[in-house]
């Protein structure tokens, strides 16, 4: 049997949430992969990735109150999400080759909004009320598996994110310094936000009574007036 998000913090559908939040500390800090030997570090982060995941839920009431539904409704495990990712996709492919009234399909050449059940020139037309019924049935359970399938790809991206946020805050905790990498991107940004500045202060400095403020500023601070010189005999 699969393990839902309470077994893995090893409590129960009742838990209060400080019990929730005492439970992922606990195990959080017994799977920490930094605190484990080498050979087992590797499953410890396969661990920790589930334990967060499930604090991610189950700590914030409204996730953990539609989780619940699903709990209840039966479909929350990751291997039921892709069984349903699976069958989404093979539903979808067979939509559409309904739609595109592909050949040697028994529902050719159907417009499910508008069917008329008398015969028509086409023979593959003719079918009955029920086939229509089946295939505007499948189409709704399409529809809910896609929204199971969304839903859970919103798990993934929170889960995510709190296990890289959480490891982040350890290293700090830990009085690790975090420096990201800067690309390139960030250098033309940059770049071109020192060119924006400068043309700004060309721009302002042709506006007379602006000048007459930086010249006056420059003839009656001393301090201000030696800065000046210094970077101007730098330049010179």
């Amino acid at each position: 049997m699969n393990k839902n998000y309470y077994d893995i913090l090893q409590i129960n559908q009742n838990a209060s949430p400080e019990i929730i939040e005492k439970a992922y500390k606990t195990l959080a800090k017994k799977y920490h992969p930094d605190l484990q030997e080498e050979n087992n570090k590797k499953e410890a982060e396969e661990i920790l990735k589930e334990i967060n995941k499930a604090y991610e839920i189950l700590s914030n009431p409204d996730k953990k109150a539609l989780y619940d539904q699903n709990l209840k409704n039966g479909s929350i495990s990751q291997e039921d999400y892709n069984k349903i990712y699976h069958q989404n996709e093979a539903l979808k492919e067979e939509l559409n080759n309904l739609k595109n009234n592909t050949p040697n399909t028994q529902y050719s050449n159907i417009n499910l909004n508008s069917f008329n059940t008398s015969t028509t020139e086409n023979p593959k037309a003719n079918i009955n009320q029920e086939n229509i019924d089946a295939i505007k049935k499948e189409e709704q359970e399409l529809e809910y598996k896609r929204r199971q399938l969304q839903y859970q790809e919103q798990m993934e991206q929170a889960r995510q994110k709190a296990y890289h946020d959480a490891y982040i805050q350890d290293l700090k905790n830990r009085g690790y310094r975090i420096r990201y990498k800067k690309s390139l991107k960030d250098y033309i940004k940059g770049i071109i936000s020192i060119i924006i500045v400068i043309i700004i202060l060309i721009l302002l400095w042709h506006i007379p009574f602006i000048q007459n403020f930086f010249i006056n500023l420059y003839e009656n601070n001393q301090a201000i007036h030696q800065t000046v010189d210094i970077f101007s005999n730098l330049f010179n």
